[in-house]
C-alpha cells in the first residue's frame, strides 16, 4: 500500500490511506474538534472550507497530482 503525505500547514504527515476524514485531519495536526479544516490548493491558491462530513481523497506521486493542503480555519 503506498504511503501518501499530508500537509497540514507546512508540516508533512505519513499517511496509509487514499481518503482522511476532516476528523483524522484534526488528529493529525493537533487541533480541537471546533476548529474548522480548510484545503488549499497550493498551485492556484484557492481555499475550501472542509464541511464537518468531507471525505478527501488523496492521490499519490510528486508532480503528477493536485498539490493540497490543510490549514485551521
Amino acid at each position: 500500500m503506498p504511503i501518501y503525505e499530508v500537509d497540514i500547514e507546512g508540516q508533512i504527515h505519513p499517511w496509509d490511506h487514499d481518503t482522511i476524514t476532516v476528523p483524522e485531519l484534526r488528529t493529525l495536526g493537533g487541533y480541537g474538534p471546533d476548529q474548522q479544516m480548510i484545503e488549499v490548493d497550493l498551485q492556484d491558491n484557492t481555499e475550501q472550507v472542509l464541511a464537518e462530513d468531507a471525505v478527501v481523497e488523496l492521490k499519490p506521486g510528486k508532480g503528477f497530482a493536485k498539490k493540497v493542503q490543510f490549514k485551521r480555519g
